[in-house]
């Protein structure tokens, strides 16, 4: 590290998307890891507003890269961090690389693989029950997360111009809503579809269990602004998994399977409107992802693996369930989740 550099200065560069060309009219906002983005942000104000200072404590649930981005930016500020996750979530070696940068990491059972998100919460209210002086960033519910992404859609205009759709996955809501609240300012006919998968509430699906990680969730977020969003794609895993292999094979970009659905959805779109520019979120690298969607022996241990390839998603008049080789989308028109 050249002298005068941070470590702060240096992490910049993974919250700066690199934005690629996919075709003449798709055009990706890679990131190497995207949720540095909002934690720098979500941090830096609650330092300005007093809650937060070098040596104080915070605590967050999460089950992977925000997780990281706070323990990555607590070695720089003098943090200490707790995460809170689940064992359905979380690897060994993920845990064990928050662990090397000095986080403490608790996981609770998740015997149903839904994320346990109610487990987590009752877990993270315990300790900050036992310690009051505690940060809590609370990602989910924060609007200083969606406010991040006012540097997101700043970067697209200047790069790419005038922009019809934006194409993201949702797991907290910040970056799809962040990004399109902001860029409806300039193009109020923008058009925003959301990448969701099956056995997440966000969108009125019941919770299970979800092979598909980095999207979806089992409770449903202040951040979503479900009236922001035109249209809903729910991504079985087996699509979104061969959607990053192609990404790979065919554009050299090694990317996480959140990435892959999100490309798989906006391609289709692209493809169907072909005089619309469509920009699409990429949030992280395919690093965590080696010993799974990038290998060839551990897709070949799923039962069902491989599935039959979708070209296009399946239109739904109403809700729901679908099985991991499904890809099925409604429109949304931006109305408010129905409760019940």
């Amino acid at each position: 590290m050249g002298a005068g550099m941070t470590i702060e200065s240096y992490l910049s560069d993974f919250e700066t998307p690199r934005i690629v060309p996919l075709s003449a009219n798709l055009h990706a906002a890679q990131f190497r890891l995207m949720k540095l983005l909002p934690a720098r942000f979500m941090l830096d104000r609650a330092e300005e507003r007093g809650l937060l200072k070098r040596g104080s404590h915070i605590i967050e649930t999460s089950s992977g890269t925000f997780a990281l981005a706070l323990a990555m930016l607590s070695v720089e500020r003098g943090y200490t961090l707790t995460i809170v996750s689940a064992t359905s979530l979380m690897d060994a070696s993920f845990k064990a690389r928050l662990e090397q940068l000095g986080a403490s990491v608790i996981l609770v059972e998740d015997v149903g693989r839904t994320g346990n998100q109610g487990g987590r919460l009752a877990a993270l209210h315990r300790i900050l029950d036992s310690r009051p002086d505690a940060f809590w960033p609370q990602q989910y519910d924060n609007p200083d997360n969606p406010a991040a992404y006012a540097r997101l859609a700043e970067i697209l205009v200047e790069k790419v111009g005038r922009i019809d759709c934006l194409v993201g996955c949702v797991g907290s809501g910040g970056s799809l809503c962040g990004t399109a609240s902001y860029l409806r300012r300039l193009f109020p006919g923008l058009r925003a579809i959301a990448v969701d998968t099956n056995n997440s509430v966000l969108f009125g699906h019941q919770a299970g269990p979800r092979l598909l990680r980095g999207l979806g969730n089992s409770i449903v977020p202040k951040n979503l602004d479900h009236t922001l969003i035109d249209e809903v794609h729910w991504v079985g895993a087996f699509q979104a998994f061969a959607a990053t292999r192609d990404l790979y094979r065919h554009h050299a970009m090694f990317v996480g399977p959140t990435s892959g659905a999100a490309h798989l959805v906006a391609d289709w779109f692209t493809r169907t409107h072909p005089n619309q520019a469509v920009a699409v979120i990429l949030p992280d690298e395919g690093y965590r992802y080696q010993t799974t969607v990038y290998s060839d022996h551990w897709l070949e241990s799923l039962q069902g693996w491989p599935s039959v390839r979708r070209a296009a998603p399946s239109k739904l008049l109403r809700i729901a369930p679908a099985r991991e080789d499904a890809w099925t989308h409604i429109d949304w028109s931006r109305r408010q989740l129905q409760n019940g």
